[in-house]
């Protein structure tokens, strides 16, 4: 039988997977000229937010600003230093179309985790980041802090296609 900490560790990654496929389908609803069903969707990935926000507090998963970057810089170094680099291999061998979004992400996670390291020496000074603007590139999920001045350096989305944050 399963402990509570196991159930919630389980409904955590549950919700979380919800509320980002329905927040896919809303797209794909409003795209198809369906308004209403899109906003449905929006409205239940909000309500999955709300579960999954629910089970990581219980969990204690939310801390201090400085032990949440700790943690967030841990999950991106493991991304981009353990999980993508096989999935992208495979993907590779394979053939398939999910080798794109894996190196796009495999990368985009390794800058994630370097901006998460330039906050935390902030925090831990008691400021923080001194930047303006943050723009996030739709296409692989790059960030710049300022608005981008050249094409996505993971992607090559023009600068102009960033969205401001």
């Amino acid at each position: 039988m399963a402990t509570t900490k196991e159930n919630l560790k389980e409904a955590f990654a549950g919700e979380s997977q919800a509320n980002q496929k329905y927040r896919a389908f809303a797209k794909k609803a409003e795209k198809e000229g369906f308004v209403n069903i899109a906003k449905l969707f929006r409205t239940a990935a909000e309500a999955e937010r709300i579960h999954a926000e629910g089970h990581l507090g219980s969990l204690d998963g939310i801390g201090s600003t400085v032990e949440n970057l700790k943690a967030a810089i841990a999950g991106e170094t493991y991304e981009y230093t353990e999980m993508y680099p096989p999935m992208h291999e495979q993907a590779v061998k394979d053939d398939h179309k999910a080798q794109r979004m894996f190196k796009y992400a495999l990368d985009a996670e390794k800058v994630h985790a370097q901006l998460y390291q330039m906050a935390l020496d902030a925090a831990m000074q008691g400021k923080d980041l001194d930047v303006g603007e943050i723009y996030l590139c739709p296409v692989c999920g790059h960030i710049e802090f300022g608005e981008p001045k050249d094409k996505c350096p993971i992607c090559g989305t023009l600068p102009n296609k960033y969205v401001k944050v």
